[in-house]
């Protein structure tokens, strides 16, 4: 079964049909025991013997009231019933501590089997679209909060109905040879009792959706106030008070959900409570009456008063772990629904072959939503195999977008783009990237080694230091690290360390991207190379390197160059110009200039009036200059 996620579909997790409620709890089961099945069948061992120890402890006890009652116990009988009774009542305590035991494993090894499923998943997912829009980010956490837990709840409720089936049908054979009657009273409370734990996990489910995305700002506007990103505007502007505040309001909006939701199940709770104890208070008044008339011994009241309770306390704890299994269902609808999801693109089944004649786009048009702007209208535009091509255009012109679809990380929802000739759909997308290398204008920068965070551009020269170097000096950035405590192998993180360790340092903004620079560099067989704002965070001096050095590795490559700064496309073989999704103008850097009343021209000249008319600093002037060191600026 294949189930498409339509953008802002989360579901109503408030219900769900009871065909699809029962084929999740058979999902949920099969992958618990698939995770555990050993443990589980331990526990299931486990089970049937807690399940007929409790009984058999009651009717012990009961035999030994009723024997020193009598006046005459015997020591010998008396003995071996008290022996008897607490041996296996305390085989019941020692059977709990080993089943919480292996109840702990397995849950680890149904959380790491479900949430490597779940990563691998959608590690699989070939486009963005899922990563851009927050109903998927929701979708996605509650997926990975059901996971967690519901696999094993189902597993446990299983095993919890087989223990409490076993000791239900012990007491209950006991409580109908004392009062018959009260095994009809026990099951009349059920219905209540089972209506009102559905009523409260329907809650508890809907609840977890609406708090869904109230707890992503809570912990984003927690992550500004303690993490370090943030640090420095918020103490700049003071506006740690303003993020606290809207912090608080976010957790106050999701506790008084939850307070919501814990109220009415109180309430029922209560209303159940009393009604168990009527009932109870019935059943013993009855006996106990009985007893007084010598129709029950005071074994029997004391048995009775036992069975009575275990078969409530029974029947209440399936019923709350029956809640939670069906919160859980509810809420592994997300789970199953992220596992079965089509991707949101189709994955060619042809490999990609190196680039010999170029790419081509024609007549491209693309939104990111069906009822959103036109992002790129009708782009027809020709990349020879083995140039440089240059783009222009003010911010949302649709640059990053472009270089988004040539990465087929969303599709064109008109037009094509191809690859020799051969639309890039048709291609194997894990092929077509292997052709391409970018630096995103967005960059990571990963918590791992310098190292680690060059080589993953081409995972097959990790370990290869020559390559790896050399890639780090055609982004201008081996210098920086021959000064770095432990050089490629320093970290360029402080969030795993440990207090007083100096293995880790934080690059400044500058050096961060001659890092994704190096890292994109490092696949030296790529057919294509983007470098999206390749210089936006470089100083001049670092600019001035980066472009050099890369011109000479772009000549005779196919490259796609975007660039606010448009002197560093003057080289660039063709420039084209995007204005509101359109490409209104195509030339070289002169042609261009050429142009009357062209944007381009315009746009250079301002740029070089801008530098031009610099003025000269006045003393008193605080001016900074020169690249920022290793370690941060």
């Amino acid at each position: 079964m294949t189930v498409v996620i339509a953008a802002g579909d989360t579901g109503d997790s408030a219900s769900l049909p009871a065909r699809q409620r029962w084929r999740i709890a058979r999902q949920s089961l099969l992958i618990g025991l698939r995770a555990a099945p050993g443990g589980y069948a331990a526990l299931a061992a486990l089970a049937l013997l807690a399940g007929g120890a409790a009984p058999v402890a009651a009717w012990l006890m009961k035999l030994l009231i009723d024997r020193l009652a009598a006046g005459t116990p015997g020591a010998v009988p008396v003995l071996l019933l008290a022996l008897g009774a607490a041996l296996t009542g305390g085989a019941v305590l020692v059977i709990g501590e080993v089943s919480m035991y292996l109840g702990a494993r397995v849950q680890r090894a149904v959380t790491l089997r479900v949430q490597s499923g779940l990563s691998l998943r959608v590690n699989r997912l070939i486009g963005l679209r899922y990563f851009e829009e927050p109903a998927h980010q929701d979708r996605l956490r509650l997926a990975s909060q059901a996971a967690d837990i519901t696999p094993n709840e189902v597993v446990m409720f299983g095993l919890e109905v087989l223990r409490q089936t076993v000791a239900v049908a012990g007491f209950a054979g006991t409580l109908m040879t004392i009062w018959p009657p009260i095994g009809l009273l026990l099951l009349a409370a059920l219905v209540p009792a089972y209506l009102g734990q559905r009523a409260t996990a329907r809650r508890h489910a809907a609840a977890a959706q609406t708090i869904s995305p109230v707890q992503r700002r809570q912990y984003y506007y927690r992550s500004l106030l303690t993490e370090r990103h943030a640090a420095k505007e918020v103490r700049l502007f003071g506006l740690g008070a303003l993020f606290h505040g809207r912090m608080i309001e976010a957790l106050t909006r999701g506790v008084d959900v939850e307070l919501s939701v814990q109220r009415r199940a109180a309430l029922i709770q209560s209303l159940l409570a009393l009604l168990n104890g009527v009932v109870g208070g019935v059943g013993v008044g009855v006996v106990a009456w009985r007893a007084a008339a010598g129709g029950a011994t005071v074994g029997d009241v004391g048995l009775f008063v036992a069975a009575v309770a275990a078969m409530q306390s029974a029947i209440g704890g399936l019923l709350l772990s029956l809640g939670r299994v069906q919160a859980g269902l509810l809420l592994m609808r997300h789970y199953t629904a992220v596992m079965e999801a089509a991707d949101d693109l189709t994955d060619g089944t042809r490999p990609a072959a190196p680039l010999t004649r170029g790419i081509e786009l024609r007549d491209v048009w693309f939104r990111y939503t069906p009822d959103g702007p036109w992002v790129l209208r009708g782009v027809d535009l020709t990349i020879p195999a083995g140039q440089a091509i240059g783009v222009v255009g003010l911010n949302g012109a649709g640059k990053t977008t472009l270089v988004k679809l040539l990465c087929r990380l969303y599709d064109p929802e008109r037009g094509a783009i191809l690859w020799d000739g051969v639309d890039i759909r048709d291609l194997s997308a894990e092929t077509l990237r292997r052709r391409i290398s970018a630096t995103f204008q967005d960059f990571v920068t990963y918590d791992l080694t310098v190292r680690e965070n060059i080589g993953v551009g081409a995972l097959e020269h990790l370990d290869d230091a020559g390559r790896v170097r050399s890639a780090a000096e055609l982004g201008g950035l081996a210098e920086a690290v021959d000064h770095l405590p432990r050089r490629y192998d320093t970290m360029v993180s402080l969030s795993f360390l440990g207090a007083g360790d100096d293995r880790g340092v934080m690059l400044s903004g500058g050096q961060l991207q001659r890092l994704a620079i190096a890292r994109s560099v490092l696949r030296d067989d790529a057919d294509l190379l983007i470098l999206d704002e390749p210089s936006a965070g470089l100083d001049a001096v670092a600019e001035h390197h980066v472009h050099r050095t890369l011109a000479a590795r772009r000549a005779g490559r196919t490259s796609l160059l975007v660039s606010h700064r448009l002197g560093a496309l003057r080289d660039a073989d063709l420039i084209v110009v995007l204005d509101a999704g359109r490409i209104t103008e195509r030339g070289t850097h002169d042609e261009l200039m050429s142009l009357d009343g062209g944007r381009y021209a315009s746009l250079f000249r301002l740029q070089a009036t801008t530098y031009q008319d610099a003025r000269v600093p006045r003393p008193g002037d605080v001016v900074i200059v020169g690249p920022a060191p290793a370690g941060g600026a």
